[in-house]
């Protein structure tokens, strides 16, 4: 059996519809009524990282496991690792970030992301390691100013990126997830090409249609657009992060999700073409 966590996320509820249908698979989920998307066959049931009962409900029979975890205050990876060893679990898969790989990244999210990754190491658990790059959807925070003002707002618009489509790394996921020969094994996955803000907003625009405009945020106004959705300890991480793409940490590009999926990386176009209606706008 298959479990699935991090099912109503970016990549997890990609990854609902990929996954073959003669595989038993099982979804935790801390709110189940949320899970969309999920095969008529699937099992979903109520866990929480901090309850010990509910993991080990939810790892019962349980084979390989995809890993997602969000808190980065928190220690979900090493109670979720336990609880696998116990209930024997064979593989897990683990949603990481590229950024473990650069010398230079030392924000909280890297730090976090890393030490994630040294405990599934050191598991004793067989061990697959996926390192997306900044996903295309994130272009989805520009929608309401897209649609309201024509104008994306961004910092650093000029520094390049090189994001990938979330869909290619939960068909990458799924791969890993139901084939031999991963184990052991750490995979970046970028797109086909590094661009940049303003390149996506003129893709965007004529996609559209229409004139977009961008406008340059100063990291002032960036880290209090950030304020208003996450701690502050994590806005400082994301204005790193935002100060390493400026330098060319993200520009770099991997064949990898062409190597695991037997296609080639979907472009940030593709990816904007099946999203225009978030975009749409309004007048």
């Amino acid at each position: 059996m298959i479990l699935v966590t991090g099912a109503t996320g970016t990549v997890g509820r990609e990854l609902l519809g990929r996954l073959p249908a003669h595989r038993r698979v099982r979804i935790m989920a801390r709110h189940p009524a949320k899970v969309t998307g999920a095969p008529a066959t699937a099992q979903t049931v109520a866990g929480d990282y901090r309850d010990p009962r509910s993991l080990a409900r939810a790892l019962e029979g349980v084979r390989t496991a995809f890993l997602v975890t969000t808190d980065v205050a928190g220690d979900d990876d090493d109670r979720f690792l336990r609880a696998a060893r116990t209930a024997e679990v064979r593989r897990v898969v683990k949603l990481s970030a590229a950024a473990v790989l650069d010398e230079r990244a030392d924000d909280l999210i890297t730090r976090w992301q890393r030490a994630g990754e040294d405990l599934l190491r050191a598991s004793g658990l067989e061990w697959t390691l996926l390192r997306p790059r900044a996903f295309t959807s994130n272009a989805l925070a520009w929608a309401p100013s897209v649609r309201c003002a024509r104008t994306v707002r961004a910092l650093y618009g000029t520094s390049a990126n090189a994001c990938v489509d979330p869909r290619d790394v939960a068909e990458a996921a799924a791969r890993v997830l139901t084939e031999e020969g991963h184990a052991g094994r750490a995979y970046t996955l970028t797109g086909p090409e590094a661009l940049t803000a303003v390149g996506q907003t003129g893709q965007l625009g004529r996609l559209l249609g229409v004139s977009l405009r961008f406008e340059e945020l100063t990291p002032n106004a960036a880290r209090a657009a950030l304020a208003s959705r996450y701690p502050a300890p994590v806005v400082e991480a994301l204005l790193q992060s935002a100060e390493r793409q400026r330098a060319g940490a993200k520009a770099g590009v991997e064949d990898t999700v062409a190597a695991l999926t037997g296609r080639p990386a979907g472009t940030f176009r593709a990816w904007a073409e099946d999203h225009l209606a978030a975009f749409a706008p309004q007048g």
